[in-house]
C-alpha cells in the first residue's frame, strides 16, 4: 500500500466550525458496571443508600440490579456529549435536567448531541475571542428509552478572534424552568417506597421542614480529578491538560463539584431516596485538584406526592478563595 505520509490533527471544533443543527453522535456507548459505581463513589464520597446497598435497591425498585447514583449518569452524559466541546473555557448553564427513568447497573448509555443555538461573544481584551454553544443533549438506554433530555451552554474559544459569525442566538427558546409535570412523571411509580421507610430508620418526608439550612461541619478534598473525567469519557482539555487553561493548572470537572455537593446533601438528608432533576447549577469559581470543599444546604420546599414527596433543595459549596458552585435540585424522598 502507497504511503502518503499525510499528517491529520484530531482536535475539537473552534466555534467557527459550529452551525446550528449540527449532531454528534459518534460518542462510544457506555455499559456501567460495579466498577464505575465504585469509583465513582471512591472519587466523590456518595452516600446515597439506593446505590450503595444492593438489597434495599432490590427491595425498593425491585431491579435485581442495584441502582446506579443519578450523579453518575448526568456525568456520562455530559463526557458523552463533550466531543464537540473539547476546547471548552467553561460552562454557563444546565437547564432542563430530568432524570427520566433511573438506571441500573448493567445499563448501557447512548448519547446525541445537538447544536440548539450559537451566540458570538465580544472579543477580549487580551485579543482572544469566544462563543456561547448551547447544546440540547439525549441519552438513551440499551432499550432505547429516554434517560436523559436536557440543554448545556458551552463556551468555545474562537480559531480567528476577529472573524464575524453573524451568530447572535438569544437562547429564548431555551426553558429556563423545570417542567413539574415532567418531574412528577419521573417519579418512579412501581418502587415501594413504604419499605424504605420501614428498613431506614431516621427521618423521612414527613419531617422535613422548609427554611432549614444545614451547615455541614465536616469538608472533603478533591482528589483523582481526572480519574472521573476520564470514567466518564469526558474529553474536555482543560480537566486533564494544564496548558489548556488560562489557570496553568487542570480544572476540576464540574461535575466533581456538584457530586461532592451531593455528597455532602446526604450527610445532612441521609433519607433522600434519588436525585430527579437539577432545578438550576452555577459554577462560580473554578475548583483544582487538592481543594478542600465545605458546602451549606437549605430545604427550599417540599411538595407531598401520593405515598412521598419532592424535596427542593439549594447546595452552596465553596472553596477556600470563595463560593465556587451554586446548585439547586429536587429530590426523592419517602
Amino acid at each position: 500500500m502507497a504511503q502518503t505520509g499525510a499528517r491529520v490533527r484530531v482536535g475539537g471544533p473552534w466555534f467557527e466550525d459550529f452551525e446550528v443543527g449540527q449532531i454528534f453522535e459518534d460518542a462510544p456507548g457506555l455499559t456501567l458496571t460495579f466498577g464505575h459505581a465504585a469509583l465513582h463513589q471512591a472519587v466523590v464520597g456518595d452516600r446515597l443508600r439506593l446505590a450503595l446497598d444492593a438489597s434495599l435497591s432490590e427491595a425498593v425498585t425491585g431491579q435485581a440490579n442495584a441502582l446506579l447514583h443519578p450523579n453518575l449518569v448526568c456525568d456520562v452524559a455530559i463526557g458523552q456529549s463533550t466531543g464537540p466541546t473539547q476546547r471548552v473555557r467553561g460552562n454557563l448553564f444546565y437547564r432542563g435536567l430530568v432524570l427520566l427513568r433511573p438506571v441500573f447497573r448493567g445499563d448501557t448509555l447512548r448519547t446525541r448531541t445537538e447544536v440548539a443555538a450559537l451566540k458570538q461573544n465580544r472579543p477580549r481584551d487580551d485579543g482572544t475571542g469566544t462563543g456561547l454553544v448551547a447544546l440540547r443533549i439525549t441519552t438513551r438506554n440499551q432499550r432505547d428509552e429516554p434517560v436523559l433530555d436536557f440543554w448545556r451552554c458551552a463556551m468555545i474559544p474562537m480559531r480567528d478572534p476577529q472573524a464575524q459569525t453573524g451568530h447572535a442566538d438569544r437562547f429564548e427558546d431555551i426553558p429556563q424552568e423545570l417542567d413539574m409535570d415532567r418531574l412528577e412523571a419521573a417519579v418512579p411509580g412501581e418502587w415501594r417506597l413504604d419499605v424504605f421507610r420501614e428498613r431506614v430508620p431516621g427521618e423521612h418526608f414527613a419531617d422535613i421542614e422548609p427554611g432549614t439550612v444545614y451547615e455541614l461541619e465536616g469538608r472533603d478534598t478533591v482528589t483523582a480529578a481526572p480519574e472521573l473525567v476520564r470514567l466518564s469519557l469526558n474529553v474536555a482539555q482543560a480537566h486533564t491538560d494544564a496548558g489548556a487553561t488560562a489557570h496553568g493548572k487542570r480544572l476540576a470537572y464540574g461535575g466533581h463539584t456538584i457530586g461532592m455537593a451531593a455528597a455532602h446533601a446526604t450527610r445532612a438528608v441521609p433519607n433522600l431516596v434519588t436525585i430527579l432533576a437539577w432545578r438550576s447549577c452555577e459554577h462560580l469559581g473554578p475548583v483544582f485538584e487538592g481543594d478542600v470543599l465545605a458546602t451549606e444546604l437549605t430545604v427550599e420546599g417540599a411538595r407531598p406526592l401520593e405515598d412521598a414527596g419532592l424535596v427542593e433543595l439549594r447546595a452552596l459549596t465553596s472553596s477556600d478563595r470563595g463560593p465556587v458552585l451554586d446548585w439547586r435540585f429536587v429530590g426523592l424522598m419517602a
